[in-house]
Order: C-alpha cells, then structure tokens, then sequence
C-alpha cells in the first residue's frame, strides 16, 4: 500500500510526464482493443456449428487448361454420390444461389414485390448439417418436396407480418410459386452460411439430371467422427474415376474444414458469401495492434529514463537507507502498474467511444458487449501484465542499478549507455511509424491505380438492368425497342453477363474431339455489346442477331487472348470454326482484351457469342451522360410501364467494379486511421523528450544566448539531435516497408510501382511532423530570458 501512495504522489508531482504516459498507453490500449475485438470477430467465424470440427466444403481444383484455379463450386452430381457412396460421410447438400451468384430473385407475396439478394436451392440435409434453429416447422421433414421453400425469421415478418406463414404462396421471379414450410432464425453476423429463403433443390431439374459438368454448386458435408479427411479425398477420386473417362477429366477435388472457409478463401472463384476474409490481412493486423502497443510502451521506457535524473537523489537517499535493488524494482513495477491500470481504463473508455465510429466506417459489427465478455476480461488483465513488465523493465533495472553515490552527486547524469538505449527506442518507435506510413501510401497508390486504370473498354455511364423477372422474350424485346427511343440512351444490349460479373466457364477446342482445349468464360450477348461497351474490333466484324440450337451457323467473337491461346492469328482466326459445348461457332470478329474480372487476376480467354442455351439476364444501357438522373427516371417509367410485375433495380458498371476492391479499401482505412494514432503517440513521446532536453539543457542555452546565439541557431542546436535519430529511422524503415509491401502487392495481377516519390513523401512527412513537435519546446527554450535561464539549479 505504501508504494501505491508512493507512485500516486510521483505521478501527481511529474503531471506533464504523467499526462504525456498515460495519454500514449491509454490511445496504443484502446487501438490494441479495439483492433483485437475485430481480429476476434474475424476468428468467431462459424464457431456457433455443433459439428464444425466435422463440416467440410468440396473444393474443385482445375486440371487442365491454361490457369490452375480453385473454384467453390463444383458439379450437382458430385454431392449425392458423397452421400450414398462414401459410408464415411453422414450427410452431403448442394446450396446453388439464385441466378449463380447474379442478381437478385424477385419475390411477390402478399401482392408486394421483394427483391431478395440471399436467395438459395439447397438439399434437405443441408439441416442435419447445420444446426439451424427452427421456429416454424419441422428441419427433419423440411425440403423434401418439391416447390417449397423455408424462410428467415427477418424475411417472414417482412412478408406476412405477425401472420402465420405456414402453407402460404410465395411467386418466384413471376413464375415459380412456392410454398412456405418454416421458419428458421436468421443466421448470425459471423456465419459465412448466411440465407434469406432456402428453396428445396428438388425443385431444379439438376436433382433429375445431375450433370459432371456444369461446376456451379457448393457443397458441404458432414463426416463421422474420427474420420481421416485423406481417406474420404482419396474416395472421391475413386467417384469421379467411375464416372469420368481419365482423358476427360479436367478437376480433382479436396475438403476445406469449416473453420476455414470464412479466412482462407479470398483467391477462390464463385464464392456465394459476400463474407469472405483473408487471413494475411488478420496477420498483418494482429501485427499493428503488437506495433502500436510497442511504440506506446517505448514512449513509458524514453519518458522515464529520460526524467530519471530528477528522481536520482530520491532512489540515492532510499538506497543509502538500506533499499535493496529488488525493492526498489518492485516499487517502480507497481509504479508502471498503477500508471498502466489508469491508462487501461482510460483506453476502454477511449473503446467505448471508437467502437461507433469504426463500425459505422469499417462497415462492421463489432459489439460494445464483447467488452463485458470473460475472455475480454482476461485478455485485459494480460495485456494489463505485459505492457506493465514491457514498459516497467528497463526504467526498473536501471535505476534499481545505478550507483547510490553518482545518485547523490549535483551533477548526476545518465550513461552513455542508457543514453543510446534511449536514442535507439526513439528510432525504433519512427522507424515503425515510417513503415505505416509507407504502407498506407502504397495501398492507396494501388486503389488508385486500381480505380483509374485503362480496362480495355468503358464503364462510365453504362446502367445494368436485371430482366430475369420479365419471363417472355418479346416483352424483353419491347423493352429494349422502348428504351433505344428515348433521348438520353445511345445503345442497348441484352446480356447473360458484364464484366464485374461472372458468366459460363466453357472449354473452347480448335477439333471436335477436345484433344486440346482453352478454358474460357463465355457470354451470350445481343449485337450491340461493342457499342454499349465501347470495345475495340481488331478483326471481323460484330454478331449476328440470335442464333437458334437448330441454327447451324452461330457465331463467336474472341478477345485476342482467346485467339493467342487457340494458336491462331488475329488476322487468320475469323471464319474458323470452333467447338464449345457440344456446340459449332464460326469465329466472326476479335475484340481487344480487356479486364472482365478484378485486377487481382490476369485477362483470361473471353468469347461473346450468340447462343440461346444460356438466358440473357441483363440489360446494358448506355446512357449519352449528360443528365443521368434524368435518364434513370426514364427508364425506370418505361420499365415499369411495359414489365408492371417486375421490379426496376440497376446498377452503375463502374460502381460495381469499385465494389471489387471494397475489401481493400476497408483494410487500407482501417491502416491510415491506425497509422494515425501510431504516429500521435511517437510524437507525444517526442513531445515529452523535447521537453525534457529543453529543461535538461536551460542553463546551457541561457549562457549561450549571452554570448549572442540567436534564437534560429538555438533552436535548430536543439531539433538537431532528434533530426538525426528520425533520419537514421527513415533509413532503417524504408527498405523494411519496400519488403513488406512488395509481399502485399503480389496478390493484385496488374499492380502500381513503388516509386521514389513514395519515400520522398513519406520521408517529408515524417520530418515536418517531428519538427513541429519539437519546435514548440525548442522556440519556447530559445527564447527565455537568460538571466532566468542561469538562475535555473
């Protein structure tokens, strides 16, 4: 008890030092928190599931082809084979999303329209895979028939209120009617499974005809206990030998534990959960919050050395008393302890208050009562522990050990030794701000880069308009009549997809009998896709209106990757014949290549086509640009004029395509917000070291300014030896960050350079910012009245 009121009376005596400590461990704190309770969240992904230990998700891994890729879909026939097949696995369901992951279903109930984005067929087991939470309805029997469905407990309030949905109609894209057999709980915030209205897969005519081929099916299975997941991999092979010739077969399979689907699953293709983490991320943020925690604690270490002299006489005088260094470690300990437990508090405080804000701008769910949670706790008390024995060790040792009769001396000054200690945790600490800093300008560098490359055809002012509710051709084809006569739109195309969007992945072969193929994705388009998005023609020229099946001659429009990978020529392709899906095009025209996918991956073979098998589920608009609120209004009259049924969603391309990096961009605001904060509290703790030199050093200035220095010269004599250790930091840090950041860019296909610009930046901004935090006690110095100046003891 005694040290407590010992280390409350220091702390009220030194009350700039105090503040200065208490402010940086308290920020450095409440970013740890609060960056921990994200990483937490991120980790709590489908921890709910009874059995996640058990549930696995089929991958497919591509075999053959020019990319090796990993897709989450696989084909509808694999999943009933698992399940009857394989004794080893208990339960087997296919979950297929609405439209492959596109646009929205449109729903009618209660004569309202819906337009519902989770919208899923899934087979009855899906509900002894999943302890899904049933409070309408029996899970055992649920889905078994065909045309029904399940619904959310949010989605059933919103269709029938406080009514009973049991044995209610649902009417599904103004064709399919549906109906209602339960209700089940909403699926948590931290659940990569996450449905509005589950429809059962007996329904579709892939549970009548599944196919090996169409690859567009997650599946996850649940396996017995004790079951070694080699084995069942090997067993799937076994399947798809029986089923598929070997010199067809174009995949192999693997199982992805649960636990890992949320985290590990950012570089795999047709993800159905728009929830999908990284786990590098995680790691490069589990190390932020140790970064920040570290440079907060190095501050506690500096300050205290550093005003170590004015408690020198009082350690002396305990020491010639009879204090042992052991006690005297204890006391500054408890001293540490007490200045931590109030800086803690202060840091949930500070938590407490950021928690709104980074869930409102980080679009997250980060929740105030985690705070109160036991692990929280316990986690408080640990960091609690460490950042005490962290910032508490060497201001300990060093006066605990230092002699007791230099501690006596007038003239006391610390050694060389800990003086470099102390200049060496000043680099240290800007070294790692520096590294920030780097960072956070190179992630923007890419965003940007990202935002404003050339993708090989033009976004602006293109409007995608889902028709999937709009059942009947010729509707659509009024449709697109009614929209090409208004004055603010120049061209219009029907579509099966746009680039942003996936479409049917297909194999391409020169022959006939596929002895060599190329993968690629393919789109049913109307002729008017070269306008609407502006594309380039090197060859040929554009389709022709829709080719029927019975129609021998459909046609094909390749991007020039397509043709590379072929072995053809651009100027010899057109008119050749090419084979995809058991289907005859002849090559009409090439186009340019250009970016149908994230930036994260390469352009990819690309072909245009004018088939009818695949349904084309869009309507590109390109509107003139000149009022484009006025041209959405037009549309939307004339949409809901000729299609009263359906409801008028759009989206604008380059939006959409912003979207692709959203992901990103959270990441990169989450680093300049906390980059911030990072650099805050290494200037409070240069802040206080100025100070310290400053008051350290008063009698030296006041005799220099008698003997003419000037202010300027005083000042710049003062800044000079923190200038010194920052530029040691900057040169330390900047081949650190170049490491760090190339690491990161890798995952990006086409990608920013890292220019000398960059470090120039950063090097600048570094530099002012420790300036101005020095130059506020150093002018103060340089301009105190001498004469007070050699008073000074």
């Amino acid at each position: 008890m005694n040290y407590l009121k010992i280390a409350w009376r220091n702390l009220k005596g030194s009350k700039l030092f105090s503040v200065i400590n208490i402010l940086g461990l308290s920020i450095g704190i409440a970013v740890t928190i609060v960056l921990l309770l994200y990483i937490h969240a991120e980790l709590s992904f489908d921890k709910m599931y009874t059995n996640q230990d058990r549930i696995h998700r089929v991958l497919l891994h591509t075999e053959d082809g020019v990319a090796k890729e990993i897709w989450t879909g696989i084909p509808s026939a694999l999943s009933p084979a698992l399940q009857n097949e394989i004794p080893e696995i208990e339960y087997a369901s296919r979950l297929l999303k609405h439209d492959y992951g596109g646009n929205a279903a449109i729903i009618k109930a209660n004569q309202k329209h819906f337009s519902e984005q989770k919208l899923y067929w899934a087979d009855a087991a899906l509900f002894k895979i999943f302890d899904i939470e049933f409070i309408v309805g029996q899970s055992t029997t649920i889905l078994n028939d065909p045309n029904t469905v399940v619904l959310s407990e949010s989605t059933a309030q919103k269709y029938f209120g406080n009514d009973n949905p049991l044995g209610k109609l649902i009417t599904l894209n103004n064709s399919e009617q549906l109906e209602v057999k339960g209700v089940f709980k909403d699926f948590p915030s931290n659940s990569s499974l996450s449905c509005d209205i589950i429809v059962s897969f007996t329904s579709l005519q892939y549970h009548l005809n599944p196919s090996w081929g169409n690859a567009s099916f997650e599946t996850y299975c649940l396996l017995k206990p004790n079951t070694f997941v080699d084995d069942i991999q090997q067993s799937i092979q076994q399947i798809v030998d029986k089923n598929i010739p070997k010199d067809e077969q174009w995949y192999s399979f693997t199982l992805q534990p649960l636990e890992r689907v949320h985290l590990y699953s950012a570089s795999y293709k047709d993800n159905y959960s728009s929830k999908i983490g990284d786990i590098n991320e995680i790691q490069n943020l589990s190390f932020l919050a140790i970064l920040i925690l570290l440079i907060a604690c190095i501050n506690y270490m500096n300050l205290i050395t550093a005003h170590s002299q004015k408690k020198a006489k009082d350690i002396g005088v305990n020491k010639t008393l009879g204090a042992t260094s052991r006690t005297l470690i204890f006391r500054f300990y408890v001293e540490t302890a007490l200045l931590t437990c109030i800086a803690m508090i202060i840091g949930i405080v500070f938590t407490i208050v950021m928690l709104p804000f980074f869930n409102t701008v980080f679009q997250s769910t980060l929740d105030i009562a985690m705070l109160g949670n036991v692990y929280f706790i316990f986690g408080m008390i640990v960091i609690w522990l460490i950042v005490t024995l962290i910032a508490g060790s060497y201001p300990a040792i060093f006066l605990s050990k230092a002699s007791t009769g230099m501690m006596l001396k007038p003239s006391f000054r610390m050694g060389k030794n800990t003086i470099l200690v102390r200049k060496g945790l000043v680099i240290l600490q800007f070294a790692a701000s520096a590294v920030l800093i780097v960072s956070v300008i190179i992630m923007h560098k890419q965003l940007q880069f990202m935002q404003n490359k050339e993708l090989g055809f033009d976004p602006e002012n293109v409007v995608a308009i889902p028709i999937t509710a709009i059942q009947t051709p010729q509707k659509q084809h009024t449709l697109v009549k009614a929209f090409e006569s208004l004055a603010t739109i120049s061209h219009v195309t029907k579509a099966q997809g746009f680039p942003s969007v996936d479409v049917s992945g297909n194999s391409l072969s020169r022959t006939q009998d596929f002895a060599t193929y190329i993968d690629i994705r393919s789109n049913a388009v109307d002729p008017n896709f070269v306008d609407v998005l502006k594309l380039n023609m090197l060859e040929g020229k554009r389709l022709s209106e829709n080719k029927q099946d019975a129609d021998t001659i459909k046609e094909m429009v390749l991007n020039a990757k397509a043709v590379k990978q072929l072995g053809y020529d651009i100027k010899e392709v057109v008119g050749k014949k090419v084979y995809m899906n058991n289907r005859i095009f002849y090559v009409v025209g090439v186009v340019n290549d250009f970016n149908f996918s994230s930036l994260h991956i390469p352009i990819g073979a690309y072909a245009f086509h004018n088939g009818t098998r695949e349904s084309k589920r869009y309507l590109l608009v390109r509107t003139t640009g000149s009022n484009v609120s006025s041209s959405i209004q037009q549309l939307e009259a004339t949409f809901k004029k000729i299609a009263p049924d359906a409801i008028f969603e759009f989206e604008f391309l380059n939006k959409r395509l912003q979207n692709l990096y959203t992901y990103e961009q959270k990441i990169a605001q989450i680093y300049v917000m906390f980059c911030g904060l990072a650099i805050l509290i290494a200037c409070l703790g240069l802040f206080g070291l100025a100070a310290f030199t400053a008051e350290q050093r008063t009698k030296e200035i006041g005799i220099r300014k008698v003997l003419g220095a000037s202010v300027t010269r005083i000042t710049q004599m003062l800044s000079l030896d923190f200038v010194k250790l920052v530029l040691i930091a900057i040169i330390i840090a900047f081949p650190i960050a170049i490491l760090i950041m190339n690491n990161w860019l890798e995952k990006f296909a086409y990608k920013t350079d890292i220019g000398l610009h960059v470090f120039l930046s950063a090097g600048f901004m570094i530099l002012t910012i420790a300036l101005i935090t020095i130059s506020s006690h150093a002018i103060k110095a340089a301009m105190q009245n001498p004469v007070k100046s050699l008073k000074t003891e």
